[in-house]
């Protein structure tokens, strides 16, 4: 009796088995979800409207965007942290979602780092320093001289408590002992007006900015935080040229998914993004609208996932940046 219960329990072991690989060999067979965490027109909805239609093709199934903005960005995440895994909803998110909101908000009920599966990293956003034109300095090493000789003086921008660009002001006052004042907006887009009329003095922000206001001869640009200098502006040194170092962080973003999501669905989707971001039309695209393909594979970007995480922590705790 017991021989047969345990055959019969093997038989049913395997035949489960067999069903979990058919539907991952058959994956995907309807259309999948991308969760952005927030509002249209952020920096991930442009992303994704570059590689939408690579990746609709290349996964043989409609990939739609469904915005889920709120707290940060933790409305959205949870949404995904909570979703069947199965590989049908799937989350976009930036440096915040995976690795910063988790030290910077009290009240989150999950941690991205147990809750998550990465899939893959895929832009950079560059953050360049913006300062307005009438600071007297053209370059780094004047900037730093004028707000260390003016400490207290100078105030910069912010989109938001606890932002990368937020987080990489605080540090950057303190790297060239300015004691520059954060002033908050809601957005990006008000800070930029603000910098224009010199309510601030400088301001952490993407390439867009430049773009647009550059030629107005109101603004400079005094660095760029990526590994080496951005193509569409060659003459902008990196903040490790000016000796800076990771004082100003770019945020980035990547995809994710529900913990528990088969290995073979995440392979699926990785490949999926590799062949799409591989396209040098694809990548030409993104840098004109201001980022850079980082494709990170998901292991290497799960660790590098892990060793951001006590950089993020010891940031915030020295900055004193808490959101209930």
């Amino acid at each position: 009796m017991f021989t047969r219960y345990r055959g019969v329990k093997i038989w049913l072991m395997a035949l489960g088995l067999s069903f979990s690989a058919m539907a991952n060999a058959a994956y995907p067979d309807h259309s999948i979800r991308v969760i952005l965490p927030y509002a249209a027109g952020a920096a991930g909805d442009i992303v994704f409207r570059v590689l939408q239609p690579g990746l609709t093709k290349a996964l043989g199934q409609p990939v739609i965007l469904d915005y889920k903005s709120g707290a940060g960005g933790n409305i959205g995440t949870q949404e995904v942290v909570r979703a069947a895994p199965d590989g049908y909803t799937l989350l976009l998110g930036a440096t915040n979602n995976f690795v910063i909101n988790q030290f910077l908000y009290k009240s989150m009920s999950y941690d991205p780092s147990k809750a998550l599966v990465p899939i893959a990293k895929v832009v950079d956003v560059p953050a360049f320093i913006y300062l307005n034109a009438k600071v007297p300095a053209h370059n780094f090493a004047q900037f730093k001289f004028y707000a260390e000789k003016h400490a207290g003086i100078l105030n910069y921008g912010t989109p938001g408590a606890g932002t990368t660009p937020a987080l990489s002001g605080w540090m950057l006052s303190e790297a060239v002992r300015g004691n520059m004042t954060a002033v908050t907006y809601r957005g990006s887009a008000p800070g930029v007006q603000a910098l224009l009329a010199n309510q601030i003095q400088v301001y952490i922000g993407g390439y867009g900015i430049a773009s647009a206001y550059l030629p107005s001869g109101k603004l400079r640009v005094l660095a760029v935080a990526l590994p080496e200098r951005f193509a569409a502006l060659p003459n902008v040194p990196t903040t490790k040229e000016v000796g800076i170092g990771n004082a100003v962080v770019s945020n980035w973003w990547g995809m994710a998914a529900p913990k528990g999501t088969p290995a073979a669905v995440v392979e699926r989707v990785e490949q999926a993004l590799h062949k799409v971001l591989s396209d040098p039309v694809i990548q030409k695209k993104l840098q004109n609208q201001g980022f850079v393909v980082s494709l990170e594979n998901t292991a290497t970007f799960t660790a590098n996932l892990r060793k951001e995480a006590p950089y993020w922590e010891d940031v915030i705790k020295r900055a004193g940046v808490v959101v209930n």
